[in-house]
């Protein structure tokens, strides 16, 4: 199986493999432009079976340091426009269920996405708060490419969160490293 490994700043990624799977990596820039295009250009070159999105998040309802699997993805610009007939929400779920490992024991949820740093927060209703996996979700989903995002929450938003999201970067990419090298986030296929 192909996997590919997305992350939108070198500090959020130490880098990794993934036991018996061809593994790529690539740095998406920060923000849903930039991260939509590059993605679109990798799948449209390495045709991976399975995308990845890593990196930090802040976060109103778990504690710092808290690392989870995003499976629900939120245009948090588009849901405040509220637009009619404008989709701002996608569900990987089925992804996740079928390239999750079932030895993977990390909380999952929902991650809202958008072209700011959030330091406030109008309501509580998302797990952790990004600026890249909606639009690589949107992406993958427009070409059929199972996706889901793995944050680690390195701020709590409202708490001097740019400072903190700076404080705890090396601590994102060591806990996202391990959980890599521990070889239980993705469900290799069966062999045949």
């Amino acid at each position: 199986m192909k996997v590919l490994i997305t992350y939108a700043l070198d500090e959020e990624w130490a880098g990794a493999t993934l036991a018996g799977c061809e593994t790529l990596s690539l740095r998406t820039g920060v923000g849903k432009v930039a991260s939509a295009a590059r993605l679109m250009q990798a799948l449209m070159q390495s045709e991976p079976d399975l995308v990845v999105n890593v990196g930090t998040a802040g976060t109103v309802r778990h504690d710092v340091g808290t690392v989870m699997v995003c499976d629900r993805f939120i245009d948090r610009d588009m849901k405040v426009a509220a637009l009619p007939g404008i989709d701002w929400t996608i569900d990987c779920g089925a992804s996740v269920m079928r390239h999750l490992s079932p030895s993977c024991r990390l909380l999952r949820g929902s991650c809202n996405t958008g072209d700011s740093f959030v330091t406030v927060v109008s309501d509580d209703a998302d797990d952790m708060y990004d600026m890249e996996a909606y639009a690589q979700a949107y992406v993958c989903r427009m070409l059929g490419t199972p996706f889901f995002a793995i944050k680690y929450a390195t701020d709590k938003i409202g708490q001097n969160s740019v400072k903190h999201w700076e404080e705890k970067l090396a601590d994102a990419r060591r806990a996202l490293a391990e959980l890599f090298a521990a070889g239980d986030i993705v469900a290799l296929p069966e062999q045949s």
